[in-house]
């Protein structure tokens, strides 16, 4: 993947998540998006980038969150106050999170 390539990736990250910050739920929140097919193939791929990056966020909060001494709960209540906005497309999308505490899990 070419330095371009990239930039384009995060530019249709963020043109989903300034969608979304309207609606999360909107059903043409992944629809006409320059490039999307050739960079993610398709929906599925950039909704896969916007779990992959929740992902890392969270995986570098509980570690964090470890050596603070704060609870796993807290860490992610953290985080999905830190990125409502992503948090809100996941969850519109049915993404439950990988590391969520189980309190957290409905």
């Amino acid at each position: 993947m070419t330095w371009a390539d990239q930039h384009a990736r995060t530019e249709i990250l963020h043109e989903v998540l300034d969608r979304a910050a309207a609606d999360p739920a909107n059903p043409g929140l992944f629809q006409e998006l320059p490039d999307s097919e050739r960079l993610f193939g398709g929906p599925g791929g950039v909704l896969a980038a916007l779990r992959y990056r929740w992902d890392n966020h969270l995986n570098a909060k509980l570690d964090l969150a470890i050596q603070c001494g704060q609870s796993a709960a807290e860490a992610y209540l953290e985080l999905a106050a830190e990125q409502p906005v992503l948090r809100a497309v996941l969850d519109a999308q049915g993404v439950r999170p990988r590391h969520a505490p189980e309190v957290l899990v409905c």
